[in-house]
């Protein structure tokens, strides 16, 4: 599909200010005109073609590790296709679908105490969330309200401020670190990556049982991705780097709410080490398309 000029100028111009707006601190986003032309137009092209195929909810999964962008990505694909192509988008979070916090409290008195702290696949209100993406798949759309989880608090907020969606989308863009993840294999599992796992998961219940949801529930959930795309960072080490200068974002946009210190980071980035390196080794396979981010946070090149 041809877009008209008029119809370029104007994505151009919400794109332009949609960045401008994100540039608290270095962002992926430099190279502005080139990533709208060579990655984000040609993600929602092949997104309109496939929502026209038979115009039922289209759901597009983003992958890739913290502060790889994923939520300014998200939105800008959300006003191209709008803009664009004229499609009804809702974003969320599988970041949104954390348990509360007293069912992690329970589950990490029941499994392991690792499971308390957000993140690993377990800790998701699992049923809600495959409940949430069949109603969006459903010629007999419900309305539907999405949680919202507010990281300041490490709790769920009040079901009067959660996301409410009154019509039936035509995309529905599900972005989250872990999404789309395989389990790994077996053999896998028995060394620790880390001192966490070394010094708190001795008997491997913790990643056992990740493993397990990654095998069994979260299977099902993405089975029902349509597209997925991976934001592929250079290395683990750049999840962590970048993940840092995400929290210092929030230390100057989060106006008083509480934020991490750079030692709690690295403590709670160990929580996500072990899947996010898997994902880097192999999720490449499994995606529709795979964006490759270069050492200095810019969108290298686009691969399908």
């Amino acid at each position: 599909m041809q877009l008209s000029e008029t119809t370029f100028k104007k994505i151009k111009n919400k794109y332009l200010k949609f960045i401008k707006s994100q540039e608290v601190l270095s962002e992926p986003f430099r190279d502005k005109m080139g990533q709208l032309k060579n990655f984000y137009l040609p993600i929602c092209e092949n997104i309109n073609n496939s929502y026209l195929q038979n115009k039922n909810t289209r759901i597009l999964g983003l992958s890739g590790g913290q502060g790889s962008g994923k939520s300014t990505i998200s939105n800008i694909l959300k006003i191209i296709l709008k803009e664009g192509f004229n499609l009804h988008t809702v974003i969320f979070s599988i970041d949104d679908f954390y348990k509360t916090y007293k069912e992690r409290k329970k589950m990490s008195l029941k499994i392991s105490p690792l499971f308390f702290t957000r993140g690993v696949p377990g800790t998701h209100d699992t049923d809600l969330l495959l409940n949430c993406l069949k109603n969006f798949k459903s010629n007999k759309f419900r309305k539907i309200s999405i949680p919202k989880f507010d990281k300041s608090i490490d709790d769920r907020l009040p079901k009067n401020k959660w996301q409410t969606i009154l019509r039936k989308p035509d995309v529905v863009i599900f972005e989250g670190w872990c999404v789309g993840a395989n389990p790994q294999k077996k053999r896998d599992l028995l060394l620790p990556i880390n001192s966490l796992e070394k010094d708190k998961d001795k008997k491997k219940l913790w990643r056992n049982k990740v493993n397990k949801e990654l095998k069994t529930t979260y299977k099902n959930i993405f089975k029902l991705i349509d597209t997925l795309i991976f934001l592929k960072v250079p290395s683990f080490h750049h999840v962590y780097k970048w993940r840092l200068l995400q929290e210092k974002k929030l230390r100057i946009t989060s106006k008083g709410k509480k934020t991490m210190s750079d030692k709690q980071v690295k403590n709670f980035i160990m929580y996500y080490e072990r899947l996010t390196r898997h994902m880097l080794k192999n999720l490449a396979r499994k995606a529709k398309f795979v964006i490759q981010i270069d050492n200095k946070h810019k969108l290298k090149s686009i691969s399908k």
